[in-house]
């Protein structure tokens, strides 16, 4: 399994010889063009903005087109790649996830509405607010004698604008705000699927019937309730699959499948191949 070894999990440290912020913040700029062919995840959250760019960001598994005056979100344990062409210039600002726990609120929308929906485009009136931001994070980060409280309030800041677009450009973002049982219901699966598969767990501490919840599920969300629950699981086999080298039989005890024939049916089920075979392709 050595080629499991190709898709490490980055932390700031990775990056502290660049600059010194506490070990906790830093800014990254990103001019040209960069390729990551083999996916990896972080240990801390990530806000990038394109200035300018063009190519390819993929994020959990999604292709997502880069083009200027977009700002894309990274959160922990997500897997991601990218390839960015010569026109590319990005800015990026790395926070780790202590920082991250007091900015998380300022984002407003359920952070898992973020995860699935990552990369935000900005109007140009917007955009350059935010950019103006990220340049004077810039600028104090590069101080001898850093004010941590006006960083981390120009932080809280961007998050606050990005949250306002996020109303404008989440597409099913009225879904959820006239149904906040879906990002109720969503937040309880992120917290739970490894151990709880069952509707009637969720339902229940939703205070509705099983057949309601997939009544609002199918409704507003074209899918089932179940398909939900599996959509996030197969999301965590994908991650563990391809940047751990636990063998098929843990990761299957580690998501609640006792039965690793199953596990690999269900995988398989999802992706047209087996977990075996998911893993040696890349």
């Amino acid at each position: 399994m050595d080629i499991l070894k190709n898709f490490p999990k980055l932390d700031l440290s990775e990056f502290w010889q660049k600059q010194d912020s506490g070990e906790n913040l830093l800014y990254h700029e990103i001019i040209g063009e960069r390729i990551i062919e083999k996916p990896h995840k972080h240990d801390f959250f990530l806000f990038m903005l394109f200035e300018n760019g063009s190519g390819n960001h993929n994020i959990d598994f999604v292709d997502h087109k880069v083009v200027p005056f977009q700002l894309h979100m990274l959160f922990p344990e997500q897997i991601h790649k990218w390839n960015l062409k010569s026109d590319t210039h990005a800015h990026q600002i790395m926070i780790s996830k202590t920082v991250f726990e007091m900015l998380a609120a300022s984002l407003r929308f359920s952070l898992v509405l973020y995860q699935n929906h990552p990369v935000i485009n900005l109007d140009k009136t917007i955009y350059e607010k935010v950019l103006y931001e990220f340049k004077q994070v810039k600028n104090e980060l590069g101080e001898k004698v850093k004010l941590w409280e006006i960083i981390i309030s120009r932080i809280k800041l961007i998050a606050l604008m990005i949250s306002q677009e996020a109303e404008k450009f989440f597409v099913d973002k009225t879904i959820y705000k006239t149904n906040p049982i879906l990002v109720k219901y969503l937040s309880l699966i992120e917290n739970h699927y490894k151990n709880e598969k069952l509707i009637s767990f969720y339902s229940e501490r939703l205070n509705i019937s099983a057949n309601y919840l997939n009544i609002l599920c199918k409704r507003n969300l074209q899918v089932s309730s179940t398909a939900l629950i599996h959509e996030r699981l197969i999301l965590e086999m994908k991650r563990m699959l391809l940047t751990t080298e636990k063998p098929i039989k843990s990761i299957a005890f580690e998501l609640g499948f006792f039965d690793v024939p199953y596990f690999s049916k269900f995988f398989k089920k999802y992706t047209s191949v087996t977990p075996n075979k998911f893993r040696k392709q890349l």
